[in-house]
Formats: C-alpha cells, sequence, structure tokens
C-alpha cells in the first residue's frame, strides 16, 4: 500500500517549544508509516507552538493508527484531527450562479419579469430557439441510481450523489460545461427510461453513471432511441475511449499493430463489453474475455445478452478454459473487474514485454509494483502510478464535441475520433512510462472536443 491524499488528515497540534521535539514529532509520523506533505507554524509563546500538519495515510485505520500513536506521546498533544477528504464534501461540491450580476431593476426585468415573457414566447413558437436562448445547449444531467458505484458497489442514490457532484465538476473544469447532478431511485427499468425523458428537455445531453449490468444496457439503447440528444454511459464509453487510445501508444511504443495484438479483457460487464466493442470497432481482431466463470465462448450457456454479443463477436478461436490457460502468449490484458485477480506468474507467461492494464480500482488487478521488472506498458486507474486510465480525459472533450456540434447523438466513429485525439495528444512524449495524457492536461479536452464535433459533422448527425 502506499500513503494517498485521499487519506489525508490535518492534524492540529500543540507541541512544547523546545529543541528536538518538532523531530521527534515527524520521525514518529514516518515510523508510523505517514507521510507528511504541508507543515505550518500558527501560534508561538514561549512554552508552546502550535502547528498544523497534513499527513497523507493507506487508509481510514491507517489514519486511525497515526493519531493514537502520536495522541500517546509526550512532548506534543493533538487538539484536532480532520479528514480532509470528508472536509472539502461539507456541503456539497457545487454552487449554482448567474452569468451576469443583477444589479439593478433594469436588469431584472429583462432577467426575469416582463421581459423574460418575450423570450419564452419566441422559443414556444419556435422551440429551436432554446438552444440559443436558454443554457441547455450548454447543459449536461449527470444521472445515477447508485446500483454500481466504482469500487463500491450497490450504495444507493444518497451515496452517488458525491461522485456525480465529483463528475459536475469536472465537466466544468475541463470542457467549461454546466452538469447538474441528479441521482434516482432505482427501479423497473421502464420508471427509468420514462423519468429521464421526461426532463431530457431541460438538458443538451445525458451522462449516465454507475447504472449495474445488464440494466445500463437496455436503459441507454432506449434513451438513444427516444431522444434527440446525446446519451452517453460513461462506464461503457469513456472507459473503452480512453483505454483504446493507451493502447494504441502501447502498441505503437513496444512495436507491435492493433490489428494483429492477442488480446484478454477480464471482466464482461458495462466497461469490458464497451471495451470490446470499441476495440473491435478500431480493428483489433483476437479478443478473448473473461468473466468471473472462465472465458466466453459460444459453447457457455446461461449468458445474458451482452455476454451472448461478446461470445459472438470476440474470441475468434473459441479458446474456453482459465485465464491462467489463455493468457499464454497474450500480448495486453485489460482488466475491469476486481483487484488481486492477475498474478506475476501470469504475466511471466504471456508474450515480451507485455502491456498489462490492471484499471480496478482503488485496488487493481495487480499492482505494478510486481511486475515493472517484466511488464512492457503497465497502466492503471490510480493517480499515484504513471499512465493513468482515467475518464477524464475523455467524457468533457466528447461532450463538448457533441454540444458544439448539436450533435443528436454520440456515434461509434466519434468515439473513435476522441481516442485518436487523446493517443495524439501525447506527441513526442511518448513513452512506455507515458502513453496516454495526464489527467490534468486541460488541452485534452478541446482536443477532443474539435475532434468529437468534426466527426460528427462527417457522419450528418448533427442539427
Amino acid at each position: 500500500m502506499r500513503t494517498t491524499p485521499a487519506y489525508s488528515v490535518r492534524l492540529l497540534v500543540e507541541l512544547s517549544h523546545q529543541p528536538g521535539v518538532l523531530g521527534r514529532f515527524a520521525t514518529a509520523v514516518g515510523e508510523v508509516g505517514g507521510n507528511i506533505t504541508k507543515l505550518q507554524s500558527l501560534e508561538f509563546n514561549d512554552d508552546r507552538v502550535v502547528r498544523e500538519f497534513v499527513v497523507d495515510a493507506e487508509s481510514e485505520e491507517h489514519v486511525a493508527r497515526i493519531c493514537s500513536t502520536l495522541g500517546s506521546m509526550e512532548g506534543f498533544t493533538i487538539l484536532e484531527a480532520k479528514d480532509l477528504t470528508f472536509h472539502i464534501h461539507e456541503g456539497g461540491k457545487l454552487d449554482i450562479v448567474g452569468r451576469f450580476p443583477l444589479d439593478d431593476t433594469d436588469m431584472l426585468s429583462m432577467a426575469y419579469s416582463p421581459g423574460v415573457a418575450r423570450v419564452s414566447t419566441a422559443i414556444a413558437e419556435d422551440p429551436s430557439l432554446a438552444w440559443e436562448y436558454t443554457g441547455r445547449s450548454n447543459m449536461v444531467a449527470v444521472i445515477s441510481d447508485g446500483t454500481a458505484v466504482l469500487g463500491l458497489g450497490d450504495i444507493g442514490p444518497l451515496g452517488a450523489m458525491p461522485v456525480m457532484e465529483g463528475k459536475a465538476m469536472l465537466f466544468k473544469e475541463f470542457a467549461n460545461i454546466n452538469a447538474v447532478p441528479l441521482i434516482m431511485e432505482t427501479g423497473e427499468i421502464d420508471t427509468i427510461v420514462d423519468h429521464i425523458a421526461a426532463f431530457a428537455p431541460s438538458f443538451g445531453g445525458i451522462n449516465l453513471e454507475d447504472i449495474s449490468a445488464p440494466r445500463c444496457f437496455e436503459i441507454e439503447a432506449r434513451l438513444r432511441e427516444r431522444l434527440d440528444i446525446p446519451v452517453f454511459h460513461d462506464d461503457q464509453h469513456g472507459t473503452a475511449i480512453v483505454a483504446l487510445a493507451a493502447l494504441k501508444n502501447a502498441a505503437k511504443v513496444t512495436g507491435r499493430e492493433l490489428t494483429t495484438l492477442r488480446m484478454v479483457i477480464l471482466g464482461a460487464g458495462a466497461a469490458g463489453t464497451a471495451i470490446a466493442r470499441t476495440l473491435l470497432q478500431a480493428g483489433v481482431k483476437d479478443i478473448v474475455m473473461f468473466d468471473s466463470r472462465g472465458a466466453l465462448h459460444m459453447g457457455r450457456e446461461g449468458l445474458n445478452a451482452e455476454k451472448g454479443w461478446a461470445a459472438k463477436h470476440t474470441n475468434p478461436r473459441q479458446v474456453s478454459g482459465s485465464l491462467s490457460e489463455v493468457i499464454v502468449g497474450a500480448d495486453a490484458f485489460i482488466g475491469v473487474s476486481g483487484p488481486n485477480l492477475l498474478n506475476r506468474d501470469q504475466v511471466l507467461t504471456m508474450s515480451e514485454k507485455p502491456i498489462v492494464f490492471a484499471l480496478a480500482n482503488p485496488t487493481p488487478e495487480i499492482m505494478p509494483d510486481e511486475i515493472a521488472d517484466v511488464g512492457g506498458v503497465i497502466a492503471t486507474g490510480r493517480s499515484d502510478f504513471p499512465n493513468q486510465i482515467n475518464n477524464v480525459l475523455a467524457f468533457p472533450g466528447v461532450f463538448r464535441g457533441a454540444l458544439d456540434a448539436r450533435a443528436t447523438c454520440i456515434t461509434e466513429g466519434m468515439q473513435i475520433a476522441a481516442a485518436n485525439a487523446i493517443a495524439d495528444a501525447v506527441g513526442a512524449d511518448l513513452a512506455f512510462d507515458h502513453v496516454v495524457p495526464p489527467v490534468l492536461d486541460r488541452s485534452v479536452a478541446g482536443k477532443v472536443g474539435k475532434a468529437v464535433a468534426e466527426q460528427a459533422r462527417k457522419e450528418g448527425v448533427c442539427r
């Protein structure tokens, strides 16, 4: 395990103002495995000093152990211990603000009554004017029922709300898109589709998030058929776009071709199925998918519709057996399953310098440190290792392009265009530990948006 800002604690500490006390405190933090990332002096007098420390830990249990250890030592007293992750979520992470100030009654008369009536009447007579005179043209709904939250599972709509708020922040931060988090009680597919369709006129696009498989497939398909705005299930398509971008560059840097790769995908849920579809569209031919029961092939019984599709369209050699058997000689592995499901011995049986994308979060299928000496390109979904496969490289730009082009949908061609743009954004910096751009690279969304808008126009899916 590594320390991470995700488990950071702010410690307000009173220390005796004597030589060596600060050093003993820092040493004690280090001995219990904490990592001091910030130190600030707040108050001095002759006898004592109050300092603020920010300490990164590995887990909540680790934070508790650090505080307990420090609290039992002489020479300093912990006045306050605050979990910084919970702190930044206090009161939620979003505000709604107007685009201009209401400084006087003249502005109020135009923004609201009586002036707004003229605009409303014009839109009622010509609904297409809503794209110009309301926020719909730059507004996305981020919708979840909390049944498949990444790494947490079915935690319900309220539990999902912080994730959806975070998603809305990313839309604004990276693509200047206004996004509204909407959580729903889970229910019948008909009910969910009807409810989303009912409020869809408020938005220019729908981003579905953390909805369990296989329900998510049908919900997205039916909304795409019913609505004339882009509908995008990010757990499927965002992951697939970034995975394809990374795979293109990984193949390039290891001297391989996409079309000749032998692929294994561990995980046949929403993300795994979407990755397979996108890779096939991009020209990858030999993909074997695995679920908890083994390889998907035409002889398997009891497959749902999506796994049946995978059995039919992947696994051209129709192999069966365990992961250990099928991974032998494979060029690339993509895991979207769970922690510690791949081991070093299995990686050693793959081709030389294999491509290993272990994308389960927060604990990947295999930790990169275990195979650093034998892997070629290694990627995870984590920020504390190189090659982070993060959907934020995709969805802001995809929606930016779709909204700018006033697209009615997001096609597979638009998704491939997004992946190509992300891959190209790496440029001359391409290396084994740099096959995707940094997640905080603000230029990526613009490049993706431009590519997606151009593809939408080429395909004629714009208003």
